[in-house]
């Protein structure tokens, strides 16, 4: 029993390895870019093409019918012929691209998306849709390695066409967003062919019983996903609104510090969601999921705060210097980027026992949280009011859904060291804002309490997991 158990965590640890170095190694080289999108394009055009993809990321969930969350859920599902699930997927996509014909040409009729804006972003949708189907495939079959790889090539290929684009053709919204386009139709089309995906697909096989066994899970995660849309983006249209879209582009480039929580935390989810489902019928589930949270959320506010303590260091080495003031937004959203990396994690247990109506009714929450404080704090506070309602509709979902999943699987979430962790990050970042005598030095102190708190079981988990492998008995 020790040894199966020290399996599940060598496991775990191993495919999030693969997917680190293959995914997060690679979307690190981005941000290697920001100096020449902040170079390139101006904050005005940086606010205007990350309103594009995020109206695109709107879009994702709605042509695609989240089928390509069902495809991942119903492959792993070991009594499914997995042909049939992805002759399913590619069904419903044929169908979302028809179906987004008109609304290219209904965007191009908005004054703001006018001039080739709107088949852009149509495009964006139906080449990430196609590109998530192929990988999630992938992921789900076992094949984390080829998974991580495909990764590696969709950001060298983005970076490739950025360069292209940006410096060689100064084509600056349109370049910034197309380069995202032709990286996934690419990877797509390179998964499909030739990692012979094209061998399973059998459109004739398709039964409507199983598409709409399929449809029921993945239906009620299109309203999820766009009241995650709504928490995520609906500040950056209010701030365009509110402030311009000036205040918009400090506010966007701001959201890149944070996006590395997300993407490192994105990394362990992919590999933690294969493990949940794997191992469901083990018999030790709540421990194992105890286990993985506490972890889990140690690492999240190790870095969160880490990287609080170093934004303006973050901004001054990764932005043109007028957009050294998007600093002053980042340890709110850190701080909310972690609660987001949490409620995710909740998530995985509605993932296990498909429960997608539990996630609907949890995000509506969260969204309607979001909408009422932005509205109420944007105008007060500007952007600032905007990185402090999403820290609340986070901290709100997460609440909902640490009682929640407890009614399927019960775990431990640790609350007395949830609660000191979040204390000490908050008023880590109400340090950096304020800026009282020495608050550098309480600054360093909290760090180092949060490190303290956290390090130790994560040290002690993997010497355990080591200790397991070599004698099992």
């Amino acid at each position: 029993m020790a040894e199966k158990s020290a399996n599940k965590y060598k496991t775990l640890l191993s495919n999030t390895a693969i997917l680190g170095v293959g995914t997060f190694a690679s979307k690190l080289l981005v941000y290697f870019l920001m100096p020449l999108y902040t170079a390139c394009l101006t904050s005005d055009q940086f606010g205007r093409a990350d309103l594009i993809a995020q109206t695109a990321n709107l879009l994702i969930p709605i042509l695609s019918v989240s089928i390509c969350d069902a495809v991942f859920r119903f492959t792993l599902d070991r009594a499914k012929d997995r042909g049939s699930v992805l002759s399913a997927g590619l069904l419903v996509l044929l169908i979302g691209a028809v179906v987004g014909m008109p609304i290219a040409l209904a965007f191009e009729a908005v004054p703001y998306f006018s001039g080739g804006y709107g088949w852009l972003i149509v495009a964006y949708v139906l080449a990430s849709n196609f590109h998530t189907l192929c990988a999630n495939f992938l992921r789900a079959s076992g094949k984390t390695a080829l998974f991580a790889a495909q990764g590696i090539c969709t950001t060298a290929l983005t970076i490739g066409f950025n360069l292209l684009f940006l410096l060689g053709f100064s084509m600056k919204v349109t370049g910034y967003v197309l380069s995202v386009v032709l990286a996934d139709v690419l990877v797509g089309i390179g998964l499909f062919v030739f990692c012979g995906l094209w061998r399973s697909i059998d459109l004739r096989a398709v039964t409507r019983s199983q598409v709409g066994e399929m449809l029921r899970y993945s239906a009620p995660l299109i309203p999820t996903t766009i009241f995650w849309w709504i928490t995520n983006v609906s500040d950056r249209y209010m701030i365009a609104w509110f402030c311009g879209d000036s205040i918009n582009g400090l506010y966007a480039a701001a959201f890149k510090i944070p996006t590395l929580l997300i993407l490192a935390s994105g990394i362990f989810i992919e590999a933690w969601h294969f493990s949940a489902v794997t191992e469901q019928d083990d018999g030790r589930q709540s421990q194992f999921f105890s286990a993985v949270f506490d972890s889990f959320q140690a690492v999240m506010f190790m870095a969160g705060a880490g990287l609080c303590a170093f934004a303006k260091v973050c901004a001054v080495l990764l932005f043109d210097d007028s957009y050294y003031a998007a600093w002053q937004y980042m340890p709110v959203l850190l701080l909310a980027t972690v609660f987001s990396s949490l409620v995710t994690f909740m998530g995985s247990v509605y993932l296990v026992e498909k429960k997608s109506l539990n996630s609907f009714y949890t995000s509506l929450i969260g969204a309607l949280v979001n909408l009422v404080l932005n509205f109420l704090l944007i105008p007060i506070w500007g952007a600032q009011g905007a990185a402090l309602a999403t820290f609340a509709c986070y901290l709100v979902v997460f609440i909902i859904r640490a009682c929640n999943t407890q009614r399927y699987i019960r775990f431990d979430l640790h609350p007395l060291k949830l609660t000191f962790n979040t204390l000490l990050m908050g008023v880590q970042c109400a340090l950096m804002l304020i800026e009282p005598p020495l608050w550098w030095l309480w600054q360093a102190g909290i760090v180092a309490a949060i490190f303290a708190i956290n390090a130790g079981p994560i040290l002690r988990g993997i010497m355990q997991i080591l200790r397991r492998g070599k004698n099992p008995r």
